[in-house]
């Protein structure tokens, strides 16, 4: 979802990195030393997150003549490469280790239109299952941007008048989990009808021919009605991280960072309504961290914020596991707005 899309003047050339790299705090108990464990605790943001870093390097940059921002969504490409979604209907090849763009391919639904393109997922034969906010939808795209498939979603998740969601509050999260045989994406705030607050998450079924067919459906409540779900990552054992995201005027945003089991949520696809009756299991969720109880490791914000560290991230993707933590990275979504970054960050998630 765009927040204050404001457009501003596209910068020519790769910005100056401002990459700040510091040992994860599993490093520095590792060492045993009491200046590496007193290191590891200045990137400390809680018992279960550390911050490793963040880069600015590809703020108010282009590529291919395409603005290097509206980064909505990460995902690990086969190779090991990046793949970053702009909410502006194209989708970059980013080096991992540089974040220099590889790569440039532009996306358009069947009928040439320009996507609102929020979730991505890199499947196992290296073709996109990217979302639209825009119906929405989810569709499947070749490496080169041709539409291979397009998935049902029920009526009810169609922006209104077909359904019951508002326009740009629709499907901004998306993950594989289960071993890749079950797809999830995440409205990003509630339908009319049910409490505020309350989040549906729609998920699907792969068939034996390679498609997906539409499964069980599961609530999730935000810790304020004011808070949107950007992005979902599934984790082997098929728990979710989940990001909450607001954004309030003069004070900036919250970020907060989410454990979530939906393993034993109730199937809400046949409630009409979900206004917190009886018998529905909504999915278990434990806070991990605030992003504004991080360290802000020298980083600077060109509107007010609560930690100048924080922007209004929106992408997330688990990056690999290192000591025992999860390697994270989120990316904040500048709407191409001479006031926000294109910032990435590095995290560590003890789960």
């Amino acid at each position: 979802m765009r927040l204050r899309t404001v457009l501003a003047t596209v910068t020519a050339g790769l910005a100056a990195a401002t990459c700040l790299a510091a040992a994860g705090s599993a490093d520095a108990v590792a060492t045993g030393s009491t200046a590496a464990a007193n290191s590891a605790a200045t990137h400390a943001c809680s018992p279960s997150v550390s911050l490793d870093g963040f880069s600015d390097a590809l703020d108010k940059t282009s590529f291919g003549g395409y603005f290097v921002g509206n980064l909505s969504a990460l995902a690990v490409d086969r190779d090991g490469s990046l793949a970053a979604l702009a909410d502006r209907s194209y989708l970059f090849d980013l080096d991992a280790k540089t974040l220099a763009p590889k790569r440039v391919v532009g996306l358009a639904d069947e009928h040439g239109a320009a996507l609102d393109s929020e979730g991505l997922v890199v499947d196992r034969d290296g073709t996109r299952l990217i979302t639209s906010e825009t119906e929405p939808s989810v569709r499947r795209y070749s490496v080169d941007g041709q539409i291979l498939d397009r998935l049902p979603v029920p009526s009810a998740l169609l922006v209104s008048p077909a359904g019951r969601a508002t326009a740009n509050q629709t499907f901004e999260g998306l993950t594989l989990l289960n071993g890749g045989r079950t797809l999830l994406a995440s409205m990003e705030y509630a339908i009319s009808g049910d409490t505020a607050g309350i989040v549906r998450f729609q998920t699907w079924q792969r068939t034996k021919d390679d498609h997906f067919r539409l499964s069980a459906q599961y609530a999730y409540r935000t810790d304020d009605p004011t808070l949107g779900v950007p992005e979902v990552q599934a984790l082997p054992d098929g728990r979710l991280l989940v990001l909450e995201r607001g954004f309030t005027s003069g004070v900036g945003n919250t970020v907060r960072l989410f454990l979530a089991d939906p393993r034993r949520a109730t199937d809400t696809s046949g409630i009409e309504n979900l206004t917190g009756q009886a018998g529905v299991r909504l999915i278990r969720k434990t806070l991990l961290t605030d992003i504004a109880s991080c360290p802000s490791l020298g980083a600077t914000a060109k509107q007010p914020q609560p930690n100048p560290l924080l922007d209004n991230i929106e992408g997330m993707v688990v990056t690999g596991r290192a000591k025992g933590a999860y390697k994270v990275l989120l990316v904040s979504d500048d709407n191409q707005n001479a006031a926000q970054t294109t910032r990435f960050y590095y995290l560590r998630v003890r789960v």
